[in-house]
């Protein structure tokens, strides 16, 4: 199978200056960090200023390229690198402040930076400062980058922008789709102030064979034309690019062979089967043992019946792939694996206990305080997803499961959306394109904004959340099952929240106001964090408890349908009483008749239309 491969040529000098104060750097992994993170290249041009520059340009090409591939495998690239990126400049920034360069920073750790992120079909562009990035492809050689410098004078200049010079970092990101033969050239200005465009083009196609000999020629050129700064030029070409798709999980699906029927004391791919679990149309699983640890584990086979639908079994395989990246005591663990296995199949750690649908039907009206432990126990768990970039998506009642000791795990992961896996130019199990996957969760827990086609984001598995805590006190859901049926903005924003209060329920006022602003049609309005929700659920929030007056469409809507109408009806009476014959008016002309005749047609009724506006945004 095709995957991603590139040609690389790169060079750097110290040129008519003393020392060099550039530095570049490229890391292409070996599979799986190849799918799953990419190549990333970077170059850094420090600052004449400075004595110190290159060893920020050092820090920051090579802590990037170190750094970027310790991150988790489910952040997007965007996230990786700016969070890489960020303490990179920190560090750089503190070593200024408290060092001799404290009160002049031009001349501390500061450099400028451009990356490449080469993941899938995608390339993901970074930049501050004065380095270029360019592209020569079908459609011709352009630069991809601003420099970031200040003009005085047509001679006199600085830099605006820099890695270390200031506390806060203002990344320029861009995302470009890959084409084979995509040609990409990062330069310093060393380097492109004294080759330009058509010389770059004629030196590749010259040496179009070899980048290494292309990227010297450029820089002799340079330093020919007259260039006295450092020089430094990397040149990297598109090969190959892989098909759309999760490599690793789609190798898993179509080399393993299908389990056979188990039963109790049936040995199965070194597992000792005890007993069947649970069986429905969409999986099976089984108790097994480890005869080498002694080690108890649950196994979840492919349900016969879904065996030719592709999207479920890439979802299924992404199950254990996901639990194989998390480590939370609120979240179930995959178990480990000592074996190379022959059939498909995923395996996690056996947790003794109950879902919290049963633990709802054994407790219908539960103490208030337990409801709180299992409702942070629950977030907790969410809170580490989120901390990943993934979300939930289908977070219900029997997706959660208390162990002997009370503990609280979230133990399905089949509808999680990972950010990071969305790159790769498919969405697991649906066989959609980004952004257009169906709903995988249960549609009374599902956040509204999914049934608008919207992707998810942290505040509706917060919904969710709040949804299972209102039923937990209520046995009850919040709107019934109207959710599934607004389908439409318009619909939605009639949806009405029913009270914990109606019923005389004991719950306090200023809680039902919490869990009101949790299960919010509008993700805007909900809580924003669920640290946010657990503490409205413990101490009364003010600006809930008194928000103030509502406005009379929402605390009278039939006084203001009234009032409107009213208004209209005095407005329609003024314009008919504008008739100029009724106030013994001049006879009009005959050229002015027209201009005076009262149009004793009613006004046409207003109407609101339906529908949602979208837009899309490129930060750079």
């Amino acid at each position: 199978m095709p995957g991603l491969a590139i040609s690389l040529g790169q060079c750097s000098d110290k040129g008519r200056k003393p020392l060099n104060q550039d530095f570049l750097g490229l890391i292409a992994p070996q599979e799986p960090l190849l799918s799953s993170k990419g190549i990333a290249l970077a170059l850094a041009d420090g600052i004449s200023s400075s004595q110190v520059s290159q060893i920020a340009s050092q820090t920051a090409v090579r802590s990037f390229l170190e750094d970027y591939y310790a991150t988790p495998e489910s952040w997007t690239v965007k996230h990786s690198v700016q969070r890489v990126l960020q303490a990179t400049n920190s560090w750089l920034y503190a070593q200024s402040r408290n060092g001799p360069f404290r009160y002049d920073l031009n001349r501390g750790y500061v450099c400028t930076l451009s990356a490449l992120v080469l993941k899938s079909r995608t390339a993901h562009l970074f930049h501050l400062g004065d380095c270029r990035v360019f592209r020569l492809s079908r459609a011709g050689f352009e630069q991809l980058t601003e420099d970031h410098r200040l003009w005085l004078a047509p001679d006199k200049s600085y830099l605006s922008r820099a890695l270390g010079m200031q506390d806060r970092l203002e990344l320029d990101y861009l995302a470009l789709p890959l084409e084979q033969g995509d040609v990409f050239i990062l330069a310093s200005d060393g380097i492109y102030e004294f080759a330009s465009a058509a010389l770059m083009q004629q030196c590749l196609a010259r040496h179009g064979d070899d980048l290494d000999q292309a990227a010297q020629q450029i820089l002799q050129l340079a330093l020919d034309n007259g260039s006295e700064d450092n020089l430094s030029i990397q040149i990297l070409r598109i090969e190959d690019l892989p098909p759309p798709g999760l490599d690793e999980l789609n190798r898993q699906v179509s080399e393993l062979a299908f389990a056979p029927e188990l039963a109790p004391r049936q040995r199965f791919d070194g597992y000792e089967i005890l007993r069947e679990l649970h069986h429905s149309h969409r999986s099976h699983l089984y108790l097994a043992q480890d005869p080498d640890t002694g080690e108890q584990v649950a196994l979840k086979l492919p349900s016969v019946e879904l065996r030719e639908d592709a999207a479920y079994l890439e979802r299924f395989v992404l199950e254990e792939w996901i639990a194989r990246r998390l480590d939370n005591p609120h979240l179930l663990k995959a178990a480990p694996q000592r074996r190379q296995r022959q059939f498909l199949y995923t395996a996690f750690e056996y947790i003794e206990g109950q879902t919290l649908a049963q633990w709802m039907l054994d407790h219908p009206r539960p103490a208030l305080e337990r409801v709180r432990e299992l409702v942070e126990q629950i977030a907790r768990g969410l809170q580490a997803l989120h901390r990943l970039e993934m979300l939930h998506q289908d977070l219900r009642p029997n997706n959660i499961l208390i162990d002997s000791g009370g503990r609280v795990r979230l133990i399905d992961f089949g509808s999680v959306r990972v950010a990071g896996l969305q790159e790769l130019g498919h969405t697991p199990g649906s066989g959609a394109a980004l952004g257009q996957e169906a709903l995988l969760g249960t549609a009374q827990y599902s956040a509204p904004e999914y049934f608008l086609g919207e992707t998810g984001r942290p505040q509706s598995d917060l919904f969710s959340l709040g949804v299972l805590t209102y039923q937990m006190l209520s046995g009850r859901l919040p709107y019934g099952t109207q959710v599934a049926r607004a389908t439409s903005r318009a619909a939605q924003h009639r949806l009405q929240y029913r009270s914990l209060l109606d019923e005389g329920s004991e719950i306090p006022a200023w809680l039902d106001a919490a869990l009101r602003k949790a299960v919010h049609p509008d993700p805007q309005r909900r809580h924003q964090h669920l640290s946010e929700f657990l503490q409205d659920l413990r101490q009364p929030n003010p600006a809930l408890v008194n928000p103030g007056p509502l406005p009379l469409l929402q605390s009278h809507p039939l006084r203001f349908w009234q009032g409107l109408s009213l208004l209209l009806f005095v407005l329609l009476l003024l314009a008919l009483g504008m008739n100029p014959n009724d106030h013994g008016a001049s006879r009009a002309t005959p050229e002015n008749e027209s201009l005076l005749a009262p149009d004793r047609s009613l006004p046409p009724t207003p109407s609101q239309g339906e529908g949602e506006q979208t837009s899309a945004s490129r930060v750079s």
